[in-house]
């Protein structure tokens, strides 16, 4: 049964979706990692601070690094509550991957609305990232794409997954 279901499903999708996945762990990793070098020392130069305009670790340790800038605003700064957004990132790309295995409906709707939010939370970000901070952060633009590019997989997986659903009966 399951090798027949997995048989209308795109042949694209599960390469590309572990493409995204391992690709937005390795960009979220690489931010955490930033975020955390900084913060022991205020030196740190990272790979991407190319310029005084072209530097994620200033994006990264400014206040819409940890909890997209707004949870601070209703628990204590350093609460377990406010991670940094780079921990948020592990998270989804791990669910997305881990979910991308299952052929239920409901997992491809949990795909398509947490993609959906992601794409909100870029926007949001994306914005700051222009109008508030007047920066350029390759590594976050990176996952602005990854983000765009799973919600466009997640779409078309859901669409195969009814398709075979309505097949099977």
């Amino acid at each position: 049964m399951a090798a027949a279901a997995t048989q209308g499903m795109p042949t694209w999708e599960r390469k590309a979706r572990t493409l995204l996945c391992v690709l937005g762990l390795v960009l979220s990793v690489y931010a955490l990692h930033v975020e955390l070098s900084r913060e022991r020392n205020p030196d740190y130069r990272a790979m991407c601070d190319l310029a005084e305009s072209v530097s994620c670790s200033k994006v990264f340790t400014s206040r819409w690094g940890r909890g997209f800038g707004l949870v601070q605003f209703f628990v204590a700064k350093d609460s377990p509550l406010n991670q940094p957004n780079s921990v948020l990132g592990i998270i989804f790309y791990t669910l997305q991957m881990g979910l991308g295995l299952s052929l239920s409906k409901r997992a491809a709707l949990f795909l398509v609305l947490s993609s959906w939010v992601s794409m909100v939370g870029s926007l949001y970000l994306a914005s700051i990232l222009a109008f508030v901070l007047g920066d350029f952060c390759m590594v976050c633009v990176s996952t602005y794409i990854v983000n765009f590019a799973l919600l466009f997989t997640n779409l078309k997986r859901r669409r195969a997954i009814e398709a075979i659903k309505e097949k099977a009966g």
